[in-house]
């Protein structure tokens, strides 16, 4: 008879689980009082297409935003995203979340209108998008699990990358669409795996059953002939 062991990694929370996403909360809305309060305004150094000074966007434009209500839409999803993120794929968090951002940014500088893309949406979006994917591509049950939750709390952002209003930058939600999906693909045999099941013998039972998987009723002549 052969039972079975299952070699699983139980996902921990780790520290960076907690800290990536509270201080990048905590910066955005730094750098937002800091607008408010000193009269400055950030906007320049969002992403501006096709312009050398428009590169430095890529780094700063996650961190501006224009309103109350444009950041705080963005910081539930990217502290829920980012919070998953590490949890889920720690081995590789890091390293798709800055390459992620870079591309996502790149992306949209290339493509884009000429306007300042400001805020942290192109993030999501990607963040979105590598969750829900992963899961797919990776057959893993908890990360399909997973995408199926970002579904039905984030599904309705798709609309959004499409050009339905045009004081919304739908070409960094495309981007970061479009990065999440490419990622999700790249990094598909990275970071968790499905479960693998180990198949052991046990001999205490190894002689009580046939070639075929039959029970052997066990008499005089068998006790014998065993020992």
């Amino acid at each position: 008879m052969y039972f079975y062991t299952m070699k699983n990694r139980k996902a921990e929370i780790d520290k960076l689980t907690l800290v990536v996403p509270i201080s990048v909360i905590v910066i955005i809305w730094a750098v937002y009082f800091i607008e408010i309060n000193y009269g400055f305004n950030f906007n320049k150094y969002g992403i501006y297409p096709r312009t050398f000074k428009g590169l430095r966007g890529i780094i700063f434009s996650p961190f501006i935003h224009g309103s109350v209500s444009h950041i705080f839409n963005n910081s539930i999803p990217l502290a829920v995203m980012l919070g998953s993120l590490y949890f889920f794929y720690k081995k590789i968090a890091t390293k798709v979340l800055l390459i992620g951002i870079f591309l996502t940014g790149f992306l949209t500088w290339i493509f884009a209108r000429p306007a300042y893309h400001i805020g942290a949406s192109g993030v999501v979006y990607f963040l979105v998008s590598f969750i829900f994917f992963s899961g797919i591509f990776r057959k893993h049950y908890r990360l399909i699990a997973l995408s199926l939750v970002v579904v039905f709390l984030y599904g309705s952002l798709i609309w959004y990358v499409f050009p339905v209003e045009e004081a919304i930058s739908w070409e960094g939600h495309l981007s970061g669409f479009l990065m999440g999906l490419l990622f999700a693909y790249l990094f598909k045999k990275q970071g968790p795996q499905p479960e693998q099941f180990i198949f052991s013998k046990n001999e205490a039972f190894e002689n009580q059953f046939d070639e075929n998987g039959n029970f052997i009723e066990q008499t005089e002549e068998n006790s014998k002939e065993e020992e």
